[in-house]
């Protein structure tokens, strides 16, 4: 901001803060308005009913007579002010800007401490901090300006395993107010507990396949041989254990709310698993996610033969899956988000935009863009800037009551 002349013009910094009550920013802003000056920037905040109220202005021809009036508000309204005299405008946020989005349960001083001695040493600077949830998991949001996120991203990894908290940087642009498609894996994702082992206990093989399913996660087996190997020793399970096995699925805490809301937003849905269809498409159909991709059993006369129809739904598989949803959609990769737990999800986050560890297996965390290790899927809505005073909201207005914090 400069005068016709290129010089930078003087303004007036206000800072009124007190007890917030209804009416204090419109009289304020009626002195101002009084005295005739231009608002250039004002930022205002709330906590625990205490405002804190910015202001800059154009300085009139007799500024001392404004800060008289303003100083004669503040005193009607019983709060304190300030007024200094400058030059030049607010400064414009530098480029690399970032959304650092932290969530803790609880997120200590410390934490926070140690976050901003990491921007700080990146040669980045927090220019705004928003609060996006207290409960049950405390998340803030800062704005940061001055590095670039992938690098930003990397430090700020080690300080969240060091800290106990998780961290999520993303490059602050379009992308984020936009419909995204979201890629979940289903099992230990999105529903506690594995299908298949949940199957293999009406054979009598639960200890058996849950052993095997824990090690392919872990990235030591080959998934497709793994996961046959495994479904041979389903053969001769009855086709009504999958409705069975469905009416014991228990959805992650969240589940729900983070699919209501996002749909509300425009997102759009896919499940996509090394489990299987006769599953994960009830699940879809039952939650309104708009695709579904994961493997066929088998059946003849009732009775599952312990083989797969078609290919299997691998790690290549599952990314091959992300592309083809986004494609259809007309999104770029950039506008997909991929959630998973299992080193089979590995290529499927590495191609999404945005690629969510949930409460994943290490070799997972280490490489996806961010991680989440509380047991609540609807904390991601926080990475995605949406608070939990707006969810609460959106639901209380088509009758979905919420729980509130404990006081």
């Amino acid at each position: 901001m400069t005068d016709r002349d290129g010089s930078r013009p003087e303004t007036l910094l206000i800072t009124l803060t007190g007890k917030d009550r209804p009416g204090v920013t419109s009289t304020l802003f009626a002195t101002l308005g009084r005295a005739g000056v231009e608002v250039v920037d004002v930022e205002q905040i709330v906590l625990r009913g205490r405002l804190i109220l910015g202001l800059l202005v154009t300085v009139p021809r007799d500024w001392r007579r404004l800060r008289e009036a303003v100083e004669r508000t503040a005193a009607e309204l019983d709060m304190a002010v300030e007024v200094e005299r400058g030059s030049g405008d607010n400064q414009a946020r530098r480029s690399g800007r970032s959304h650092v989005t932290l969530i803790g349960t609880p997120l200590s001083a410390a934490a926070m401490a140690a976050v901003a001695g990491r921007i700080a040493d990146s040669g980045a600077n927090i220019d705004r901090i928003e609060r996006m949830a207290r409960y049950p998991v405390t998340a803030i949001d800062l704005h940061v300006s001055g590095a670039d996120p992938d690098a930003l991203r990397r430090v700020l990894a080690l300080e969240a395993a060091a800290q106990g908290v998780d961290i999520a940087v993303q490059p602050a642009n379009l992308l984020r107010r936009g419909m995204r498609l979201i890629v979940m894996d289903v099992d230990s994702t999105l529903i506690q507990g594995e299908v298949i082992e949940m199957l293999a206990a009406h054979a009598g093989f639960e200890d058996e396949v849950a052993a095997v399913t824990e090690a392919a996660m872990r990235g030591e087996l080959d998934f497709e041989e793994s996961l046959r190997a495994r479904v041979k020793l389903l053969a001769g399970v009855p086709e009504a254990a999958l409705d069975q096995v469905y009416d014991a699925i228990v959805l992650n805490p969240g589940a729900r709310t983070l699919v209501r809301t996002l749909r509300r937003l425009g997102y759009r849905f896919a499940l996509v698993s090394g489990g299987f269809s006769q599953i994960t498409d009830r699940l879809a159909a039952d939650l309104g996610i708009h695709y579904a991709r994961a493997n066929q059993l088998a059946v003849v006369d009732g009775v599952l033969t312990g083989e797969l129809v078609g290919d299997v739904v691998d790690r290549a598989g599952k990314a091959r899956a992300l592309r083809e949803f986004a494609a259809e959609l007309g999104l770029p990769e950039a506008a997909t988000i991929a959630i998973g737990d299992g080193a089979n999800d590995l290529d499927m986050l590495d191609a999404a935009g945005l690629g969510i560890a949930y409460n994943a297996r290490p070799v997972v965390r280490q490489a996806a863009d961010t991680s989440v290790n509380v047991p609540y899927l609807d904390a991601i809505l926080y990475l995605l800037g949406i608070s939990r005073e707006e969810i609460v909201a959106a639901d209380a207005e088509v009758g979905i009551v919420t729980p509130s914090p404990p006081v």
